[in-house]
């Protein structure tokens, strides 16, 4: 009788504990700039280049307190700040030119790198003792930040400055998909052999560039990164500031790698609208749905500006974990005039010239997908040497 009633306490006493534990909220992850005490020794004493944007902030406190800031009140010898597309202040079109400048708030010098300028130069980087690099990044190869990372780590090489890289979570890290770039579609929108959706920190990805040699100086390169605590790849995050213009939320973000396939095409995916990269369409179309694309910061003159655009309304479409094709296939037979549907930017944005041939030839969705595997296989036995996180 009585090892009956201790076997059942101790049952009922494992369920609560077990119950206890599965309540917990998960820990928050702690990013890569928020770990002062990992790198503020790296850098004391030392002439600072920081390479950011309106993103590099830390968010473990309600004022959301910039890394410029918080680099001068640590008496850190902040020279200068490199800024990539959309400039420092993370407002400027895609594609839009961005002008070097002084920051208003500290007197800083800011080099863009966007334009005719990508990669730092000698002169700028002269008297630089350290370079730090903050942006937040979405994970899709076509978002340039990881091809200013790419210059950045060049740069810095050929003139022997080490490069410390404050990691923050990718919130398109739980899923690796899309073609694989193909070199003959190389340009400032893909760079390197990775496909659309390359499933990397930013900090990783520079350990692959210079793991695997995209860099010549690679031998030479003294990188260091400060890892993201309590992440995995699989970890949901949301972003607390826009990482570009037109990515405003969660969903914009999650539905970007997919849509961006339709940029260089004659269909508006809702910039110059709230919900940009949400939506997509164009006037000609039947549809219950419609949307009128305006000129506002960050979108100048949209595509159809100030016309009503008629299409498909994706804000409520499921979180995905795969680029959809389905929309492009979409498109595409619905547009009328099927000659004039792909720019001569398609290949560059899919970092393939089969995928234009495929939906031209009418594959399905599922056989394209199909013909990309084998090369994602192989990405993802190199990726694995760089990852941090599970």
């Amino acid at each position: 009788m009585l090892y009956s009633i201790f076997k059942n306490t101790v049952f009922f006493l494992g369920i609560f504990l077990f119950m206890a534990c599965s309540a917990q909220p998960p820990q928050k992850p702690v990013l890569g700039i928020e770990q002062t005490a990992a790198y503020v020794p790296l850098i004391k004493n030392k002439n600072i280049a920081l390479v950011t944007n309106q993103t590099g902030v830390f968010t473990n406190i309600p004022t959301q307190t910039h890394l410029v800031d918080s680099l001068l009140q640590l008496d850190i010898r902040l020279k200068k700040i490199f800024a990539p597309e959309h400039g420092f202040r993370g407002i400027a079109d895609a594609g839009e030119h961005v002008k070097n400048g002084i920051d208003l708030s500290t007197g800083l010098p800011i080099v863009s790198l966007y334009g005719s300028n990508k990669k730092p130069t000698d002169q700028q980087l002269e008297g630089i003792d350290l370079l730090i690099f903050d942006i937040q990044d979405v994970g899709a190869r076509f978002y340039t930040y990881i091809s200013t990372l790419h210059y950045v780590l060049e740069a810095a090489t050929e003139n022997n400055i080490p490069v410390l890289v404050l990691d923050r979570p990718n919130p398109n890290g739980h899923f690796v998909d899309g073609p694989v770039l193909e070199m003959d579609c190389q340009s400032f929108v893909g760079m390197h052999p990775v496909p659309i959706v390359h499933g990397m920190t930013i900090g990783e990805y520079a350990q692959m560039i210079v793991g695997e040699q995209w860099i010549d100086t690679y031998k030479n390169c003294d990188l260091t990164v400060i890892p993201i605590k309590n992440y995995m790849h699989q970890t949901r995050y949301s972003l607390p500031i826009k990482p570009s213009p037109n990515l405003p939320n969660d969903q914009a973000i999650n539905l970007y790698p997919s849509l961006c396939l339709l940029e260089p095409t004659p269909v508006s995916i809702g910039r110059g609208t709230t919900f940009p990269f949400q939506v997509y369409g164009i006037p000609r179309w039947e549809s219950s749905f419609s949307f009128v694309p305006k000129s506002i910061s960050g979108a100048r003159y949209p595509k159809f500006e100030n016309q009503k655009c008629f299409g498909k309304d994706l804000r409520e479409a499921s979180f995905l974990s795969k680029i959809t094709l389905e929309w492009l296939i979409d498109a595409y037979q619905r547009y009328p005039e099927k000659e004039a549907f792909f720019s001569s930017g398609f290949d560059r944005i899919a970092g393939t010239k089969q995928l234009q041939a495929q939906i031209k030839n009418g594959m399905s969705a599922s056989d394209i997908r199909a013909s990309w595997q084998p090369k994602l296989e192989q990405y993802k036995v190199i990726r694995k040497n760089y990852l941090l996180y599970d």
